[in-house]
């Protein structure tokens, strides 16, 4: 199982709890390492992936985070939160915002109103 990196041992055993009672262990490291993967894909934006696959796109791993993130002790919430925010930098650094109208996504997280591609 991965281990949640730059985080202290108390943030990892609330995550820990949080995914035993609401998701499935690992579920947060599961969701870092997507976004350290795509993350790690060249260029200046983030490509479209070819075939959309519900469950596997970054912005469900965004949702996984978002989850977490409600059910976490304030000082958890904040330790982690400051990864999250590291990654929402980027990712709407590296994504466009969406110029057509909402869709049914967007009543979700900001993070699925961004498009990759331009």
């Amino acid at each position: 199982m991965r281990r949640i990196r730059d985080v202290s041992a108390k943030t990892r055993a609330a995550v820990r709890r949080v995914e035993d009672e609401r998701m499935w262990p690992g579920a947060v490291a599961d969701a870092l390492a997507r976004f350290e993967w795509t993350f790690g894909q060249p260029g200046r934006y983030l490509k479209a992936p070819q075939i959309w696959q519900p469950g596997l796109e970054v912005e469900y791993a965004r949702d996984d985070l978002e989850e977490v993130m409600l059910h976490l002790p304030g000082g958890a919430r904040r330790d982690l939160g400051r990864l999250v925010a590291r990654i929402d930098d980027e990712f709407e650094r590296r994504t466009l915002p969406n110029p057509g109208p909402a869709n049914a996504f967007t009543v979700g997280g900001w993070w699925w109103s961004r498009i990759r591609e331009r």
